[in-house]
């Protein structure tokens, strides 16, 4: 079985416009179709979508495909990473990316599944926010063929004539619908009317970009139909509507989030990166590879039948581990990474290939290494590594110590928890 990873870029890429036969134009449009509807929540929109890509395969212009940026900007992990490998499907298939920061927008706050308004942000952290979140999304992303905009280019140029005529277009019961702001209003818990501006600024953006699909998670179905709604009201071609799930994390209960610890980083190490895939549920392999891969829909077919026809799961997962890992490390780092996980957690032997931490000699005991540990990332603090040290989840040379006074010498290979082998090198 083959490893998925970015295959069909370049016929993808050249998919537009080669063929006038309305037959072969048809089975294009299906097959981008199959592509953007695979592993979504919902699509909004999808007979109008399909016309449009037609037009677009028969000479016209690619698809705008808008994308809100959260100002909060957060380190991404691969529950993020979502719609944005669905953005990156999307752009191989040879249609424009725009992600909209929202510098204007960011100064409301946007209210979205809060039980109170978002603080707002100053002008300051709203750039600054921005800049980190575009180092992070270009790791997945083309910036060839991805435009970014900030929505106080045009909003900032609204007149007020113009905000009472966005206003006039929804109804406060409508606004009402929304179960963050329905919520509050139960519980007597205020909300400003500023907040019921956001999503009709959020909507105007997509009047401003003449979207064509605007790409979102499920929690801002709310706002992004607002969008779809306003181009009708402006006699503009609604845009389409594709809303991508919420990932589940590694313990196949909770959404994946940093602060419950089932999540994966885009920007772990590879050894890390694979480990955790590894620890994906079965039940969630498919998932899994839908919104955490780039396969095609054929490919994925392949996959779903060899699980029912009785196939190891561990054997899938490999395959799954193998591809996240190779689209943020490359397939050689990824390959290492392979080989260290089955040296060191299925052979149950140490790895043949050991990073080495630099310990200064002081003590000539495993205090030395607290602060080499701390500030290589081994370990989060010197109080973590004292937990961990406690519940005997450090070895020494394959022994379990439990003492910071252990004595530690030069090429003594270290493992801190269930993953995670140095070897060190005293100073």
């Amino acid at each position: 079985m083959k490893q998925f990873t970015d295959t069909q870029e370049t016929q993808d890429q050249e998919a537009g416009a080669k063929s006038q036969a309305p037959e072969e134009l048809a089975r294009e449009a299906a097959r981008q179709m199959g592509i953007i509807r695979q592993g979504a929540a919902q699509l909004v929109g999808e007979e109008e979508l399909e016309a449009k890509i037609l037009r677009f395969l028969g000479g016209g212009k690619p698809l705008t495909v808008k994308f809100g940026m959260d100002p909060s900007a957060p380190d991404l992990h691969l529950g993020h990473a979502v719609a944005l490998r669905k953005l990156r499907q999307i752009q191989r298939l040879g249609h424009k990316v725009v992600i909209v920061i929202g510098d204007f927008t960011g100064r409301i706050g946007d209210p979205t599944g809060k039980a109170k308004g978002r603080k707002a942000l100053s002008d300051q952290e709203v750039l600054e926010n921005a800049q980190t979140y575009q180092e992070q999304v270009f790791h997945i992303l083309d910036r060839d063929m991805t435009q970014v905009r900030y929505n106080g280019e045009w909003l900032e140029l609204l007149q007020m004539e113009e905000v009472l005529r966005l206003a006039s277009t929804v109804t406060v019961a409508r606004m009402l619908e929304r179960d963050d702001f329905a919520n509050r209003f139960k519980k007597r818990i205020p909300i400003g009317l500023h907040e019921f501006l956001y999503p009709l600024m959020q909507a105007y953006d997509s009047v401003a970009l003449e979207a064509d699909l605007e790409l979102g998670g499920t929690d801002q179905t709310f706002n992004i139909l607002m969008g779809r709604s306003l181009l009708k009201d402006r006699g503009m071609e609604p845009q389409a509507a594709l809303f991508m799930p919420i990932l589940t994390g590694l313990d196949g209960v909770e959404k994946m989030s940093k602060s419950l610890g089932n999540y994966v980083g885009i920007y772990e190490d590879a050894r890390t990166m694979f480990k955790k895939v590894m620890e994906v549920p079965d039940s969630l392999i498919i998932t899994w590879f839908e919104l955490t891969t780039d396969i095609l829909p054929q490919e994925l077919d392949e996959i779903r039948a060899r699980l029912e026809a009785g196939c190891n799961p561990r054997d899938v997962k490999l395959i799954l581990a193998r591809t996240v890992t190779s689209l943020y490390h490359g397939e050689e780092e990824a390959s290492e990474a392979e080989r260290f996980f089955e040296e060191a957690f299925v052979k149950r032997q140490l790895p043949s290939h050991l990073d080495d931490l630099s310990v200064a000699r002081e003590r000539g005991t495993l205090h030395d290494c607290i602060r080499p540990l701390v500030e290589g990332g081994l370990t989060a603090s010197g109080s973590e590594f004292r937990r961990i040290l406690g519940q005997g989840g450090v070895q020494i040379n394959g022994e379990t110590v439990r003492e910071l006074e252990e004595p530690v010498r030069d090429g003594d290979v270290l493992k801190i928890g269930k993953k995670k082998f140095v070897r060190i090198r005293l100073m």
